[in-house]
């Protein structure tokens, strides 16, 4: 086998890893659960969800409200009736100071982490937030990719152990969407933002014109100050991005060389 095909193998198979243990397997292990909790069906819950997400949520951030004895058992955050987040890894993070929100209270600002399957954080907080400058709550946006985000995922996997497998042209061009996943998350993020900016409903407190929040960087909105930057899931997915391409041009130069 030409060594560059082994190449294209290893890259591939390392993008596949890391896909997998951040974002594909605790999406599928706790497929369902927030609905189930959400209908009262606790009991419905699996013990291998409820291992997954304790482990997954171990050293993140958890509301103020959460008792700390509660912390990554998600028992005992059901119990609590705590604000409970996806288990997959966090991909962007924003978070908003403003004087009636204070550094005691919240030392971290009000901090919302958005997921590929959904949010975490102090949501109910940062919906509050939305609802006084007129916005609508978080969840509105963004249904359809949380809805087929874990089939995507897994369309996608079954695309990179082709490419693994069988050393065929038409399969690398397949490693052309983990490749693109960085660009395709910010583009989708930004139009999410630019849509919940410019739909504004009358039913604010406070009054402000249309507006696009901040995509990365620091911004201001009304008297809040904001912070939207990425987190471990994004650089993981430009890891992922990056041996992809590596994969592709392995591949690319094995094929040109044994043709």
């Amino acid at each position: 086998m030409h060594p560059s095909f082994m190449k294209s193998k290893i890259f591939a198979g390392l993008a596949l890893l890391i896909m997998t243990v951040a974002f594909t397997f605790p999406m599928i292990a706790f497929h369902g659960t927030l609905n189930k909790i959400s209908e009262g069906k606790t009991e419905e819950i699996s013990s291998f969800s409820k291992s997954v997400w304790n482990l997954y949520n171990q050293g993140r951030y958890k509301s103020v409200a959460t008792p700390k004895e509660s912390h990554n058992n998600l028992e005992g955050m059901i119990e609590s009736m705590s604000e409970i987040g996806a288990a997959s890894l966090p991909i962007w993070a924003v978070s908003l100071e403003a004087p009636n929100y204070p550094k005691k209270a919240f030392p971290e600002g009000i901090p919302v982490f958005f997921h590929f399957d959904g949010f975490s954080g102090e949501v109910h907080e940062m919906n509050t937030i939305n609802h006084y400058v007129g916005m609508d709550p978080m969840w509105v946006g963004g249904k359809i990719e949380r809805e087929i985000g874990i089939y995507a995922l897994l369309l996608l996997s079954l695309f990179m152990i082709y490419f693994i497998a069988y050393n065929k042209k038409i399969f690398s061009y397949a490693m052309l969407i983990p490749i693109s996943l960085p660009i395709l998350f910010i583009a989708d993020y930004a139009y999410w933002l630019y849509w919940f900016g410019h739909n504004l409903h009358d039913w604010g407190a406070f009054k402000i014109k249309p507006f696009m929040p901040t995509v990365f960087g620091d911004g201001k909105i009304a008297q809040f100050t904001t912070h939207s930057y990425p987190t471990i899931g994004f650089y993981l997915l430009v890891a992922i991005s990056l041996l992809s391409l590596l994969a592709f041009f392995a591949r690319q130069k094995a094929m040109r060389e044994t043709a």
